[in-house]
Formats: C-alpha cells, sequence, structure tokens
C-alpha cells in the first residue's frame, strides 16, 4: 500500500482502533494493577484472557444473556488470580513462575470449558453489542458504545476503590511491603486481592473481544502480556506522573494507540505471523523511549 492510499483509509482505521482499543484497554488496566500498583510481574493474563473468553461464549450459547455471561467471565478470571495469589503468597513461589504455572494449567481448563474444541462460533447469537446495534448503530460504534460503558464502569469502581482503606493498603503493599507490614497491612492478603482484580479484569477484556469477533478461541491469549505492558508504558511515556484517576485513563488511551499502531502495520503488506513480531518491535520501542529521552536530554544540558 503506497502513503497516499494510507492517508485515505486512517479514518477508518481510526475508528476500528479506537472500537477495539477500548476493550483491550480492559486488559491493559488489569496488567497495570499487578505490574505498577503491586509490582509484580504476571503471566496469568495469557491464560486468564482466552478462559474468560471461552466462559462467556460457552454460557452465551448454552442460552445465558450476554451480561451475566461477561460477569461470570470476570469471576471466572477472579479465581484464577486468586489461584495464582495462592501460589506465590502462600507457597512462596516466585510471581513470575506462579503466573505460568496457573497459565499453563487454564490452557488445559479453557479447552476443557470449550468442550475439546480449539473454537467455540457466537455467530447467530445474541451478544451484549446487538442492544446497541438494535438502536440504529453500526457494528463499530455499537462495540465503542458498548466497550465505553464497561470501561467506565470499571474505571470507577477501580477508582473508588483504591480510595478506601483496602484500596490504599494494596497501592501502599506495591510502594513499599516491608513498611506496609510494620503498620500492620496483611501484605499477603492484598497481593491476592490484586491478583483477583487485574485477572478479573483481563477475563472481563477477553468476554468483550470474543462477542466482538464473534468466536472464542483457545490460542488468543498468546502475546497478550505484550498489549497490556506496551499500553501501559504508551501510557506512562505520553503523559507521566499522573494521579491514579488519570493513570488508568491514559493506559486505557495507551491501549487504543497501541492498536492503532498495529492497524497501521497491517495496513503494509506483511505475513500474518510477522503481527507478533511486529507488537513485540513496538513494545521494545516503547521501553526504550524514556532511555533515549533521557540521552537527549543530557544531551542538550
Amino acid at each position: 500500500m503506497d502513503f497516499y492510499h494510507l492517508l485515505l483509509s486512517l479514518p477508518n482505521i481510526f475508528l476500528s482502533s479506537v472500537s477495539q482499543g477500548i476493550l483491550w484497554a480492559l486488559l491493559a488496566i488489569g496488567v497495570y494493577i499487578t505490574f505498577r500498583i503491586l509490582d509484580i510481574p504476571d503471566m496469568t493474563c495469557e491464560g486468564t484472557f482466552p478462559f474468560g473468553g471461552a466462559i462467556a461464549a460457552v454460557l452465551i450459547v448454552s442460552g445465558s444473556h450476554p451480561v451475566l455471561a461477561t460477569i461470570v467471565a470476570f469471576l471466572g478470571g477472579a479465581g484464577a488470580g486468586l489461584f495464582t495469589g495462592f501460589l506465590h503468597t502462600k507457597l512462596k513461589i516466585p510471581a513470575l513462575l506462579a503466573g505460568i504455572i496457573t497459565m499453563t494449567g487454564l490452557y488445559s481448563i479453557t479447552s476443557r470449558v470449550m468442550n475439546n474444541s480449539p473454537q467455540v462460533t457466537l455467530l447467530g447469537e445474541k451478544l451484549f453489542f446487538d442492544f446497541f446495534k438494535g438502536l440504529g448503530l453500526e457494528k463499530t460504534y455499537a462495540v465503542m458504545v458498548a466497550g465505553l460503558l464497561f470501561l467506565l464502569v470499571v474505571t470507577a469502581l477501580l477508582v473508588v476503590f483504591f480510595k478506601t482503606e483496602i484500596g490504599l493498603a494494596m497501592r501502599a503493599t506495591g510502594d513499599n511491603q516491608e513498611m506496609s507490614e510494620a503498620n500492620g497491612v496483611n501484605t499477603n492478603v492484598m497481593k491476592i486481592l490484586g491478583y483477583m482484580l487485574s485477572n478479573g479484569c483481563i477475563a472481563l477484556a477477553g468476554a468483550l473481544v470474543a462477542q466482538n469477533l464473534g468466536f472464542s478461541d483457545l490460542n488468543s491469549g498468546v502475546g497478550t502480556i505484550v498489549v497490556g505492558l506496551a499500553s501501559v508504558i504508551i501510557a506512562e511515556v505520553l503523559f507521566p506522573n499522573k494521579s491514579l484517576m488519570i493513570r488508568l485513563i491514559t493506559v486505557a488511551l495507551g491501549a487504543v494507540i497501541y492498536r492503532f499502531l498495529l492497524a497501521v502495520i497491517l495496513e503494509f503488506p506483511i505475513q500474518a505471523q510477522d503481527v507478533k513480531l511486529f507488537s513485540a518491535l513496538i513494545l521494545i520501542l516503547c521501553l526504550t523511549t524514556p532511555l533515549l529521552k533521557e540521552k537527549l536530554g543530557g544531551k542538550k544540558a
């Protein structure tokens, strides 16, 4: 594709990126909770994301209301986070390894939930977005409005939660665990709650993305940690030193920006198997940007 045609297609690319990025923003917020608030590297998300999609898809196919199916997916993700938190806090397994163990086990569990099928199709089923399509909105706008509704509710609840005593204790645990323990905070409980919140949001994203795509895929979790981390880093690079509420909003914007960058790359003639490579390259660029800015700033000084 030449540059002229790319410019012409940018508005459609942008709208598509916004609608998808809003859904993926929930995953980015989940990654932010463990990666930044708790200061824990958690790989559980690569198993929780398809797990949430599988739960929602199977329940919808079985006749459940899509909103109920989506909420149950959140609870399923929270359960996976509970297990990872138990491995890390009670069995003293390192955080990274605990996440990998849960992620590996969830692959088999998700397969069982999907009745040993690699995909569960949702074609012809009543989905969460159909209500907004019934109001006369096109699919892209329906997904955008519905996803934004979920995102606003989740963000508002998280902001309120992190201002409560338990929420402040969780943030203190991530900032300084030793000091928190000295002040009587049960840091193990705080970590488990953080794992549950994080993976609940990630499973929620998986449920909404599956409904948007029209199917749940067993392997859809591959590379989700890259998506989440890239969204968080983009937010921190473009909008540094923000309060928690603003940070959650910027993380959502980071997810939209990431999807836009990836969509622009996909407009060029690349192989499908190279998408993950470009995703990794975007993350590398995001991670090295602060260092480049520091070095350039030092040279100017």
